[in-house]
């Protein structure tokens, strides 16, 4: 039956054609992803990407990222200057077709780019739309050329010449949009990552960054590119072998291969990070499945030949074992396929075998010249599998229930969810008694799993393993998850599709979130990259007032929230300041924080693994004067002092 509100009639004119950038504006997520804080800052990727892809081909060695004081950012390469002349096709300046046309672009010639990360000519575009202003500055063949567009990418000032230069390259200033994005503000720290991040794998490019709202620059410039990145990864870790770089290029494709790695000693993750002409393959892809599967036969293959293994296959996981690895590959235009526009994940076939025998041939060669670290390494390997396999089995011992009893100390607090379909079951890790007696009065029963803790968990940053499984809520956290840990962990035996932290929302939560994520990171790592630990988000506000002997409430998660629901309630409104998860009944807490229907979860995620590593070290390990430095270099403490005086 049609809905009251949807016409009965659908003609010709019902539909609608949104013209140039009026779609961007339209569904804005469809082409940045979000727009929150991660899609604002896609928009300076965009810009950055271009002027990337100049240095890729050869034309400038020097990128400058300017944050405003007006809140606006600016870019400006040293490349060829984008085309400013009249595009014979459609009769409009080229400058203009690429701020303004979604498909419109060099990317797509591969006389101009013979490898270029903005693939589908979109970029440029998409940050304009999305912006108050943007302001192009065009440095080429001895003249100046400017454009302004405002508003959503309208053209307020055409193309126009200002005076002539000896410069060359391309400036464009661009103020993001506040009625779009739900925050507007640039933040330092992730512009500086991304720009660390294209350093590393542009070796003898420079990138700047400038924050005129602090006064601070920065530079990033490595001459030895992958190696370097590899050494900032594993700064802090106990390295077992020296970093191994390789590169080559196959003349039958034009794909070129650079991969840096290295192994570490007691550690139980893998790091690989891929790349494909500088933009992160997050969701991996064909260049990553070509790496794993040669070096899993490199090490086998070699393994057997000086008979070292005697008769034994190493398995994969146990190969990759305490290795940090980065993938980096550059595709002509003509062989690149990504799946999706966020360019997430590779699908150029080619790139299986290319990087698969590149990697064989490479790490063979390796292995035999250094036949001491291949004995070592292949001990690991070897360790490794023992490791997993006495895992299994006592493991599956648990399970047959012949084991007699358990050395761990277990918490009896949890209570348990009853459904076996583990995907759909959710385990809350909850701050305090209180709060976890109405969390599991208004938990689903058949899929939702409750956990109080008691008191702070342990910090497990730079502790010995026999220490952490020592902690009983540690302890009661590997037993309830059930996917083991550390070298033993496997991803898919874990209980629950969503590992759910709810803590109050005040310094001690925030303080039990940072230490239950440390272990997370530290023993139980995939959990995190692939998407099942989350951090719950409770309201801060409850506005309501009784009305014909019924209660009318609303809930408020920010200060705009709360002004939104003192409107929708009405005079006479009253307002509760919640300071903690007790001081909601089960059902508040239900329909608030737990009900999938109107809950809102933040999922965990690690977008720089150079910033995370680093994070991790410097606020949860034993160095206080570093600690102490990054807290007094990026604390406002006037800000913290004003909330906490609104809290109270």
């Amino acid at each position: 039956m049609a809905s009251n509100n949807i016409k009965t009639t659908y003609t010709a004119d019902d539909i609608h054609v949104l013209q140039g950038l009026e779609g961007v504006r339209k569904r804005p997520a469809m082409y940045i992803g979000s727009t929150n804080g991660t899609g604002l800052h896609h928009l300076v990727w965009e810009i950055v990407d271009n002027a990337v892809d100049e240095a890729l081909s050869g034309f400038g060695n020097k990128i400058t990222i300017t944050i405003h004081k007006d809140g606006s950012c600016s870019v400006l390469d040293e490349g060829r200057g984008i085309p400013c002349g009249i595009n014979k096709e459609t009769g409009r300046p080229a400058v203009e077709l690429v701020f303004t046309e979604l498909h419109a672009g060099g990317k797509f010639n591969s006389a101009v780019y013979k490898s270029a990360a903005g693939l589908h000519g979109v970029g440029a575009s998409v940050t304009n739309a999305l912006s108050v202003y943007l302001d192009v500055t065009v440095y080429k063949d001895g003249t100046i050329y400017h454009m302004r567009f405002e508003n959503g990418g309208h053209i307020v000032q055409p193309l126009e010449k200002l005076g002539n230069t000896k410069k060359h390259g391309t400036l464009v200033r661009f103020l993001p949009d506040p009625t779009i994005f739900s925050t507007v503000e640039f933040k330092r720290d992730i512009i500086a990552g991304h720009l660390r991040e294209s350093a590393f794998l542009m070796k003898g490019v420079r990138f700047v960054l400038v924050d005129e709202r602090t006064g601070d620059n920065e530079e990033f410039f490595y001459e030895n590119g992958l190696v370097e990145y590899v050494a900032s990864i594993n700064v802090n870790k106990n390295p077992m072998t020296p970093i191994a770089s390789f590169s080559d290029v196959d003349e039958a494709t034009g794909i070129s291969t650079e991969i840096a790695l290295q192994y570490c000693n007691e550690d139980y993750n893998e790091t690989i990070l891929s790349y494909v002409n500088n933009v992160r393959t997050k969701e991996g892809g064909t260049h990553e499945v070509g790496f794993k599967t040669g070096i899993t036969r490199a090490v086998n293959d070699f393994g057997e030949n000086y008979n070292i293994l005697h008769g034994k296959k190493l398995d994969g996981n146990d190969i990759r074992e305490g290795i940090t690895a980065i993938i980096s590959l550059k595709v002509p235009e003509k062989l690149l396929e990504f799946e999706g526009q966020t360019k997430g994940k590779l699908g150029t076939q080619e790139a299986t075998y290319i990087v698969q025998n590149f990697i064989y041939n490479k790490f063979t060669y390796y292995l035999t010249e250094n036949r001491e670290i291949a004995s070592l390494l292949i001990k690991k390997c070897l360790d490794s599998q023992a490791a997993r396999i006495a895992a299994r089995k006592a493991k599956d011992e648990a399970r047959s229930a012949k084991k007699a009893k358990t050395e761990i100390i277990l918490s009896d607090k949890l209570t348990p969810a009853q459904s076996k379909d583990y995907a759909r079951n959710e385990l809350f890790i909850v701050e305090g008694d209180s709060a976890g007696g109405s969390a599991k009065k208004g938990r689903d029963r058949l899929h939702q799993a409750i956990l109080p803790l008691r008191g702070k968990p342990l910090n497990t940053d730079g502790l010995p393993l026999t220490a952490v499984l020592k902690n009983e809520e540690i302890a009661t956290i590997i037993n309830t998850i059930g996917a083991g840990f550390g070298q033993s962990f496997d991803i898919d035996d874990i209980h629950y599709g969503k590992i759910i932290i709810m803590t109050d929302a005040d310094t001690d939560g925030a303080h039990i979130q940072t230490l239950l994520l440390t272990f997370f990171y530290h023993y139980m790592r995939p959990l995190i990259t692939s998407g099942h630990v989350y951090i719950a988000v409770p309201p801060l506000y409850r506005i309501y007032k009784e009305e014909n002997k019924k209660m009318r409430q609303e809930y408020a998660w920010d200060d705009e929230g709360l002004e939104k629901a003192k409107k929708t309630i009405g005079a006479g409104y009253k307002v509760s300041r919640y300071k903690g998860l007790g001081e909601m009944d089960a059902l508040q807490l239900k329909e608030t924080t737990m009900d999938p229907k109107t809950r809102l979860l933040i999922r965990v995620d690690i977008e720089d693994p150079l910033l995370a590593d680093s994070r991790v070290s410097v606020l949860m390990g034993k160095d206080t004067s570093s600690r102490k430095k990054w807290v007094e270099e990026n604390v406002n403490f006037n800000e913290v002092d004003t909330f906490m005086k609104e809290v109270k």
